[in-house]
């Protein structure tokens, strides 16, 4: 709202009151006009709003939902149904309701071509048991049975050594009754050695 000024001439003690009030009647003409406008948001505007437009995007309250899970799930209606059918589309509708993470898998091994398996954290399943049967029914594939596997993260220590080495060994013949003699030449500054191996 802008904020409004008296001219300098009229700035007096006795005008500041007409002033304020002036700026406040102005303030809720403007929160009344701009209202319908916060009402079109699902995520800020009143509980009964909400619940026309929840009516206009197919959307039924589950039993017990925070109201905060409500509006996330009216407000990504539209693009929820765009993902719904793909493998990262059902991923993100996860991540939008605030679900988390988790995996997906079509055509698992040994298994009915028709089981998609879906694995999560037991806390994910056990905290969000009716939004998950709301997801399937609304955005699953159509003649497709979904099926709930639990991730348990665990906690290991592994100790790692030296696995595939490759070693060599060089051998030395051995040989004995070896004859040593030894010439010493003296020099003036120094000495010289010689030594001669002969084998016996």
């Amino acid at each position: 709202m802008i904020k409004l000024q008296l001219p300098f001439w009229n700035d007096q003690n006795s005008s500041e009151s007409l002033l304020k009030t002036a700026q406040l009647f102005w303030e809720r003409i403007e929160a009344c006009l701009r209202w319908p406008l916060t009402q079109l948001d699902p995520l800020t505007c009143t509980l009964v709003v909400l619940n026309l437009i929840a009516w206009q995007r197919d959307i039924t309250r589950i039993k017990n939902e925070p109201l905060n899970l409500y509006r996330k799930r009216v407000a990504y209606a539209y693009v929820n149904a765009a993902d719904a059918g793909s493998t990262i589309g059902i991923k993100r509708i996860f991540m939008r309701l605030g679900v988390g993470y988790i995996e997906v898998e079509e055509r698992a091994a040994n298994r009915d071509w028709d089981v998609i398996i879906l694995r999560m954290l037991d806390s994910q399943l056990a905290g969000n048991a009716e939004l998950l049967k709301t997801i399937i029914e609304m955005y699953g594939r159509t003649c497709r049975r979904y099926e709930f596997e639990v991730i348990t993260p665990i906690d290991i220590s592994i100790s790692t050594a030296e696995f595939g080495a490759a070693w060599s060994f060089d051998f030395a013949e051995e040989k004995t009754d070896l004859e040593i003699t030894v010439s010493v030449t003296s020099a003036e500054y120094g000495a010289r050695y010689d030594f001669d191996f002969a084998e016996v």
